[in-house]
């Protein structure tokens, strides 16, 4: 699933952001009961696993000028909550870069 969020910030301020409110991405999960572990293996990457209802999901937020997005691979067994997470992504993607 790929969920591009639109931006007018410089790259820098989108980091500066995304850095400062990670701990809101368990969130983007409906339910609430997501773990969360993320990484920064370049300036405009980070990557991340969610762990929830006994799965692991990994995906990326790419920083890329006046867009932000999101990849999350879904495994077969969870192709039923694409569509609620998208929604999640969508929304709350906007609020992280705020």
């Amino acid at each position: 699933m790929r969920v591009p969020i639109p931006h007018s910030l410089d790259k820098d301020e989108v980091r500066r952001r995304l850095r400062a409110r990670t701990g809101e991405i368990a969130d983007f999960i409906p339910g609430g009961m997501a773990d969360v572990t993320t990484d920064w293996p370049d300036d405009d990457t980070m990557v991340l696993n969610v762990s929830a209802m006994g799965k692991s999901i990994d995906g990326t937020v790419k920083i890329e000028d006046g867009q932000v997005v999101f990849t999350i691979d879904f495994p077969p067994a969870l192709a039923f909550v694409e569509g609620m997470v998208r929604g999640q992504v969508e929304a709350k993607g906007r609020k992280l870069l705020r």
